[in-house]
């Protein structure tokens, strides 16, 4: 995956955020709103661009105007699988630290980007895994039989407060992750230098299926097992995730079916079927500004 060269007419924003969608006219622009400077908070003296690449919807959604103004495009080739329009908003990212946003239907906390700004500053290398959260009582997948929908889900988000950046989305919504240090499958918010995105080569394309499969645990997986970076997990942010028609979250037996023939092709592709990340790595505290880098070396990840 090529990086994005540097020139005296392109600026260097602090952070980029690179986001795919795909049939999410109702998500997605909430979405952007979340990560706009109007939810934000904290970002005053951020740079900071937000980058959307469409894999193909039919109609195209609607962008709010907010700032910063969204870098919009339509993917050169759209695919079934999301991993092609996930690497070129990568390339168009020019950001020093740039987070990737597989699933463009996912808020993020008010804090989040000040707070992955500061976690970054704590090494050269970082590797920053947001934890991933589903809005409503429990996974998606099982409360939608139960009659959890749009609507209810609009009107869990009205009670809740959004879009006022005071909004209790925590309380809104349920852990993918049961502890911030426990075992971690994936993050749809994961932040890495330009670096490492180009000597990882981002997202890889063998994970061609609908919805990517598991390409988004193999890249944390990849991203954590890179030698020069140093894994931080984040504490008190996150990404929800709005129910949409989604691969894995509006339906238990279409969920079931879709990771099985997911796990079929990892297991093809790695020799192992995918693990989850086990390492503690560090843990910066958002509320507190505080990182705490453990009393003992990282252990491998197992898993």
């Amino acid at each position: 995956m090529p990086g994005h060269p540097t020139t005296a007419a392109s600026r260097r924003p602090d952070i980029s955020i690179a986001l795919v969608c795909w049939q999410m006219q109702r998500e997605v622009p909430r979405t952007l709103l979340s990560l706009s400077r109007a939810f934000q908070r904290g970002v005053e003296d951020l740079d900071y661009e937000i980058v959307l690449v469409d894999n193909g919807s039919q109609p195209l959604p609607d962008l709010p105007a907010i700032d910063p103004a969204v870098r919009f495009q339509r993917a050169s080739v759209a695919s079934p699988s999301p991993v092609g329009a996930m690497n070129e908003a990568l390339s168009l990212a020019r950001g020093r630290l740039i987070g990737a946003w597989i699933d463009g239907a996912r808020l993020a906390s008010a804090n989040l980007l000040a707070a992955v700004h500061a976690a970054a500053r704590h090494h050269p290398a970082p590797v920053i895994a947001v934890p991933n959260r589903q809005f409503g009582p429990g996974r998606q997948s099982v409360t939608a039989a139960q009659g959890y929908d749009r609507a209810t889900e609009d009107r869990l988000l009205a009670r809740a407060g959004w879009p006022d950046p005071a909004a209790d989305l925590m309380a809104a919504s349920w852990p993918e992750e049961q502890s911030v240090t426990g075992p971690m499958l994936e993050s749809n918010a994961l932040f890495l230098p330009r670096a490492a995105w180009d000597a990882l080569g981002g997202f890889d394309p063998a994970f061609d299926e609908p919805g990517g499969g598991m390409c988004n645990p193999d890249m944390l997986a990849r991203a954590a097992a890179w030698p020069d970076g140093q894994l931080i997990r984040m504490d008190g942010v996150a990404t929800f995730h709005q129910i949409h028609d989604g691969s894995t979250t509006t339906n238990t037996a279409r969920s079931v079916a879709t990771v099985k023939t997911a796990t079929r092709v990892y297991t093809a592709l790695r020799g192992h079927p995918p693990r989850k990340l086990r390492r503690r790595g560090w843990v910066f505290d958002a509320a507190t500004g505080r990182m705490d880098r453990g009393e003992a070396p990282d252990a491998p990840t197992t898993g």
